[in-house]
């Protein structure tokens, strides 16, 4: 039986939306940094410059921070969509179970596994499955190329950082790293309609529960499971008199016996 991704599904989302957080704060911290920084280059605000450098390197800290906490519990969460998305299609998957978690952290092919794994559960997932055309992967797809942009993105801005020795270096670093950071915040917000999204389709699917079985509700339009069995039918009213009229009355009839019972709807 499948497991609620409900609860998962909200703290995700929840964190996810405390990683645009910080990713925004990051953006004006980097915006006060290059401000220092450009006087610096014409030969004044030292002090501000060691305050701004400072604020931003807290902000990193927080935006690890975040992510962290992020990333555990939406792996948790994806795990369980994609358990749940093998019990409504068993053969709709092209990749097992472990790559759900596997699949982000092994090098090149965490550039398209997670995506792939992700349509899988979605296309499992959607009210018609298997039998209707699947939804739309347009939120996955631009979802899956932010991130994979902000990924790039970041650690080509965090190399030209960890290089820059002069004033005009760590000006173009900083732009790289906001940038990065300004996809990250985009993909965050995509990310959260993602996880309400495809939570809300798995909790819709596990209540309308299988076509046909009758331990579950049937959905508003879609097939419903066997009737039940009709119950006893009463017995008939007694007899009314017969004959010609000059004839006696004839006494009332015996009762009929209760009918077997109705054979159920196909």
């Amino acid at each position: 039986m499948p497991r609620s991704p409900v609860l998962l599904g909200r703290a995700t989302a929840v964190l996810l939306g405390l990683t645009a957080a910080t990713d925004l704060f990051a953006l004006w911290a980097g915006s006060v940094l290059l401000d220092a920084n450009d006087e610096v280059y014409f030969g004044s605000g030292a002090d501000r410059f060691d305050a701004a450098d400072r604020l931003y390197r807290a902000v990193g800290l927080a935006q690890t921070v975040a992510l962290i906490a992020t990333v555990v519990v939406y792996l948790c969460w994806f795990h369980r969509v994609r358990v749940n998305a093998e019990w409504f299609r068993p053969d709709g998957h092209r990749m097992s179970r472990g790559w759900a978690i596997g699949g982000w952290f092994t090098p090149i092919v965490n550039l398209w596994y997670p995506r792939r794994i992700t349509v899988d559960i979605w296309d499992a997932s959607g009210p018609g499955a298997p039998w209707e055309r699947p939804r739309s992967h347009a939120l996955v797809n631009a979802w899956w190329t932010l991130w994979v942009l902000s990924l790039l993105a970041d650690r080509a801005g965090s190399r030209m950082y960890a290089r820059a020795e002069t004033s005009s270096e760590l000006h173009d670093a900083l732009f790289q790293v906001m940038c990065a950071d300004g996809l990250d915040l985009a993909a965050a917000v995509l990310a959260i309609l993602v996880v309400l999204r495809l939570t809300a389709m798995q909790n819709a699917k596990a209540l309308q529960g299988p076509p046909g079985d009758p331990a579950f509700p049937a959905a508003p339009g879609g097939p419903a499971g066997p009737a039940a069995p009709a119950g006893p039918a009463t017995p008939d009213a007694p007899g009314v008199p017969t004959g010609p009229a000059s004839a006696a009355p004839a006494g009332p009839a015996a009762p009929a016996g209760p009918s077997g019972p109705v054979r159920p709807v196909g």
